[in-house]
């Protein structure tokens, strides 16, 4: 069963809905019990970061989070602001991440008319190295909506990669450990086709 972690910061409904899509089964949680028998785990996020670790901290998923990521390590799945909760800081504020990813969080610093902020829409993304959710041999698309974007201190760590201005990191996996920018579950086929491999990792 994937649990979908529910901290008051996401759209957690339209993932339910892709993972039933995709032939999966899903709870909404903020239980630790439940998040403890997990077998899957989604991280949603759309909000700040600090409001986000802040939320996770009362509700005291922290350390259940921690040891089913790297004792148990099952995989878990971060999605736009829980995919940035899985690093060590952001710029957005003053809290420390999971750390779970060798990486920061930083504000989108655009130059010219060109680029808005927030960067929101529909934008490629670029396989960077073999993993279990996306094809490097295909075309990928997906819908983002962020002002903050992860840098990643090692390359090793680095899923995908998408330009707004700049190429920055898209997608993340360490192991058991995966993180995203943007919506799968907004991004129709190509979203699904990712939930899809995410349920039948």
């Amino acid at each position: 069963m994937i649990v979908i972690v529910d901290y008051g910061a996401g759209n957690i409904r339209s993932i339910q809905n892709m993972i039933k899509k995709a032939g999966g089964k899903s709870i909404i949680s903020s239980g630790v019990d439940e998040i403890k028998s997990a077998e899957k785990i989604i991280i949603p996020g759309v909000g700040s970061f600090d409001y986000g670790m802040e939320q996770l901290e009362r509700l005291g998923l922290i350390e259940v989070l921690n040891f089913k990521a790297l004792k148990e390590r099952i995989p878990i799945l971060g999605i736009c602001l829980g995919f940035q909760l899985m690093t060590s800081s952001s710029e957005e504020g003053k809290r420390n991440g999971l750390a779970w990813f060798d990486a920061k969080t930083l504000k989108f610093r655009l130059n010219g008319d060109s680029y808005k902020i927030p960067h929101m829409g529909w934008n490629e993304v670029i396989v960077r190295k073999i993993n279990p959710l996306l094809s490097d041999n295909e075309f990928h698309k997906f819908y983002f909506v962020h002002s903050y974007y992860v840098v990643a201190n090692q390359e090793c760590e680095i899923m995908t990669t998408t330009t707004y201005s700049l190429e920055f990191t898209s997608g993340m996996s360490v192991n058991n450990l995966f993180g995203v920018q943007f919506h799968p579950e907004k991004s129709h086929r190509f979203g699904l086709d990712l939930i899809r491999n995410y349920i039948n990792l």
